[in-house]
């Protein structure tokens, strides 16, 4: 179900904790098989619950808490934006509508040719780098102006 280098990298994790502890390392075996297969599918979940021998219950519980789990195919790259009330005056509803009309969809949706995928988030504790835009769970972009959306796509394409 997933690589040999994915499930070294969950052992290095479980590592971090006592052997009776394998629940603590949840998430980021999550995020291993996440990024692994793009996203993250019932199948996925359970063998991550199994791998961890955790009840599958457990694990699906996390995944869906947290938003940066996908439980459903998505883009090649997965933009965020804050639309939290601070960032939300600061231009953050702007930045969303901006990228909704660039790229042609709208929140929760991924565009036809399978690059972008946009999201709405809730506060990513940057507010005073608003507007800002977390690009594929890792990488923080502030000040997204039009401007710096354009120059930042251009980069992705």
């Amino acid at each position: 179900m997933l690589s040999p280098e994915s499930l070294a990298q969950i052992d290095r994790e479980l590592t971090k904790y006592p052997a009776d502890k394998k629940r603590s390392a949840l998430m980021s075996a999550l995020r291993i098989a996440q990024v692994e297969k793009g996203w993250l599918a019932n199948e996925t979940i359970e063998f991550v619950a199994n791998y961890l021998d955790l009840p599958p219950v457990a694990a699906l519980e996390v995944a869906t808490f947290y938003n940066m789990f996908q439980l459903k195919p998505i883009g090649k790259n997965k933009l965020t934006v804050c639309t939290n009330l601070p960032c939300a005056l600061s231009g953050g509803a702007d930045a969303g509508k901006y990228l909704q009309q660039k790229l042609g969809i709208s929140y929760g949706e991924t565009t036809a040719d399978g690059k972008f995928t946009l999201m709405e988030g809730e506060c990513m504790g940057a507010c005073g780098y608003a507007p800002v835009m977390l690009l594929n769970n890792h990488s923080m972009c502030s000040h997204m102006t039009p401007e710096a959306i354009d120059k930042k796509l251009a980069e992705l394409e």
